[in-house]
């Protein structure tokens, strides 16, 4: 498959530029005839390569939140004003401003146009569409309701994408200071500490007795001048393979328990996985997914493999025969609520409109959690930075006030 760049008129005349895959320029004319476009420019591009590049790196290549929101607010409005999929489809791709995302609409016209449904077309774009996405607008083409899932849709991931900028603004600050005090402590250790140490044995005289704290710095810092050319390079690399390592199932799996052991920690991870799970449980019950689908994609939607493991058990429980709510009952990932308004759920025929309250409370339960980590986090962290400091201060103050009190003597 070769792909071929264009510039085209659409059937208001306004010019619309892009690419297509097809195995010659013959095809590639016959695919945007089909789209409705008329080519002005059609050339072969410069094939895709595979492999890691630095785009990727940088997740540029990825749909971001907020055009994803708007796609399917937009993309909503006019299945629901009763807009062929496919046009609808080509008018998100003729606006939007997101090269990936006008690309994935390509294809996504190309699939539909082709026989297969949206859900299909949409599954085959995993970075951009999670499995919740699919599901649901696959429950809703089956119900006829695509015009109401994506409105949920829509509203779901605005939910989602303010939590996760919540976390990411919570978690800015401490990062920062904590990469300024590593690099601190670099510098005093590699620039401050050999110029100190050497006038204290100008001072004292290489017999000089220096206290045990200042010996251990002196020596932590000789050997980091010493051997910076291999230290710099295997913390970088050390700390890439960390990464590397807790994107694997056992590093995940490893680092979500030690987080749900962590006291400060605990309560807003079990907040925000059970907002999470209310959230889309109820927007896939909602939607029309059978119970032991929704807790399958559910599991997977929540993004911590402790919770994941335990829903995949809860369904295995509930395929036998018991309820959600009994299985979820005095489970201490989920508080006692979640289990209580189950039931009510269960009773009343409504879980999807039980668990959005569910979410909205607990939604609301992370902000609070979150505003005060930050407020604690902010002393904890200047109290490290303090203590580092005062610590190489010490060793160094501590034999110079002694030289010179014996100088003095």
């Amino acid at each position: 498959m070769a792909n071929f760049l264009y510039v085209a008129t659409n059937s208001t005349n306004k010019t619309v530029t892009g690419s297509v895959e097809a195995q010659d320029r013959a095809g590639a004319l016959n695919l945007l005839g089909s789209q409705g476009l008329r080519p002005v420019s059609l050339k072969e591009g410069a094939e895709k390569k595979a492999g890691f590049s630095f785009s990727d790196f940088l997740g540029s290549n990825k749909v971001k939140a907020d055009d994803l929101v708007m796609f399917t607010r937009q993309l909503s409005a006019m299945v629901s004003a009763g807009v062929p999929i496919i046009r609808a489809l080509s008018s998100q791709r003729d606006h939007t401003t997101s090269k990936t995302l006008k690309f994935v609409c390509g294809g996504l016209i190309k699939d539909v146009e082709s026989g297969a449904t949206l859900a299909d077309a949409l599954a085959k774009y995993p970075n951009t569409f999670s499995d919740v996405y699919v599901n649901m607008v696959r429950a809703g083409e089956a119900a006829g309701i695509l015009d109401e899932i994506l409105k949920r849709l829509a509203l779901q991931q605005e939910k989602n994408a303010t939590m996760r900028k919540k976390i990411k603004s919570a978690m800015t600050y401490p990062v920062v200071l904590m990469f300024i005090t590593v690099i601190a402590f670099f510098g005093l250790m590699m620039f401050v500490i050999p110029q100190i140490g050497k006038i204290i044995v100008d001072l004292g005289g290489p017999d000089a007795k220096l206290p045990p704290l200042t010996l251990a710095m002196l020596t932590i810092s000789n050997f980091m001048v010493k051997y910076w050319m291999f230290l710099i390079p295997a913390n970088v690399v050390g700390i890439i393979f960390l990464l590397r390592y807790l994107k694997t199932p056992k590093g995940k799996s490893i680092l979500h328990h030690i987080v749900l052991k962590v006291p400060a920690l605990k309560l807003i991870v079990i907040k925000i996985s059970v907002a999470r799970f209310a959230r889309t449980f109820s927007a896939l019950m909602g939607a029309g997914v059978a119970v032991l689908e929704a807790l399958s994609v559910t599991s997977r939607a929540i993004g911590n493999v402790v919770y994941e493991q335990r829903l995949v058990d809860a369904a295995e429980l509930v395929k036998n025969g018991r309820s959600l709510s009994s299985v979820l009952d005095n489970d201490p990932l989920f508080p006692a609520i979640v289990s209580q308004m189950l039931a009510v759920g269960e009773e009343t025929g409504q879980t999807d409109v039980v668990l959005v309250k569910v979410a909205d409370f607990y939604e609301e339960e992370v902000d609070v959690a979150i505003d005060g980590l930050s407020s604690i986090i902010e002393p904890v962290m200047i109290l490290i930075m303090g203590s580092a400091v005062g610590l190489i201060a010490a060793s160094v103050m501590g034999p110079i006030a002694g030289l010179s009190q014996s100088i003095k003597g």
